[in-house]
């Protein structure tokens, strides 16, 4: 038989961008087998010491968070109590009930204009919004810039968030405990924005908070109501910028669904 070729170094980078591995863990690679091959070190006798207090254990980065029913339970009441979008985002940076935020960089909590008439939604940040800190600041966010300038809408008349406010592992999808624990805070935060209009971006977002089993196919275009228990807002599902990004074809009904956001607007 013959050998399969070595893969190349673009080829091995590649592959570990597909599985998620994209940050390094060292700023210089490190030899595993110079280590191995490294004499031990000499053996020393550890100086005798007093008894010492033994300490609580520290929280650790990726530690197991709460069981989800109690987690979901203590979203629901920290997110009640937010009188203000600045109050939600101190309570979400201190929420230690999802894992998610052990494995993310930081918070991505929104961007734009929360007087805005209009409010976007996504699912989760990517890579370059968990570096940053915004969200949609990668290509789809470039190319979601696009569509809402297209309309004559930027990122000071418009707002913007995530249903799940911290990156997933790899960009993996969400579970949907994730998802049920995070729901409170975007809620909440829908809640004080009290926009005109809620344009929820691709399927997650628009089947979590518009409460549907219905594809984006089937939903995408159509006005749905969305109660916030004060008032209801019109919401209306379009697909992901993302989406769009592998799927040029839809951009035509992106589109329509983009006029008839405006004409909401304008009404």
């Amino acid at each position: 038989m013959i050998p399969e070729p070595a893969p190349t170094v673009r080829e091995l980078l590649a592959f570990y961008l597909e599985a998620g591995v994209d940050c390094a863990l060292a700023e210089e690679p490190i030899d595993r087998l110079a280590e191995i091959d490294a004499p031990p070190p000499a053996p020393r006798a550890a100086p005798v010491e007093a008894p010492r207090p033994v300490a609580a254990p520290a929280v650790m980065r990726g530690e197991a968070a709460p069981a989800p029913d109690v987690a979901i339970a203590s979203a629901r009441e920290a997110a009640r109590t937010a009188p203000s979008l600045e109050a939600l985002r101190e309570l979400m940076q201190n929420f230690e009930g999802c894992a998610l935020k052990h494995t993310a960089t930081r918070l991505v909590f929104a961007d734009g204009n929360p007087q805005a008439r209009i409010m976007f939604v996504g699912e989760a940040p990517g890579r370059d919004e968990d570096i940053e800190g915004l969200p949609f600041v990668g290509r789809s966010g470039k190319l979601l810039d696009l569509m809402i300038g297209a309309i004559g809408l930027n990122r000071t008349t418009a707002y913007i968030a995530n249903v799940i406010p911290w990156r997933p592992p790899g960009n993996r999808t969400p579970t949907p405990q994730e998802t049920q624990i995070c729901l409170p805070f975007i809620q909440r935060q829908i809640e004080l924005v009290n926009p005109d209009v809620l344009v929820t971006l691709g399927n997650p977002s628009t089947q979590t908070l518009l409460s549907t089993r219905e594809g984006i196919m089937r939903t995408r275009g159509r006005w749905f109501d969305y109660d916030t228990g004060q008032r209801v807002i019109r919401a209306l599902p379009t697909f992901h910028p993302a989406y769009l990004l592998r799927s040029p074809a839809y951009k035509r009904l992106a589109w329509q669904d983009l006029r008839s956001i405006a004409k909401a607007l304008a009404g």
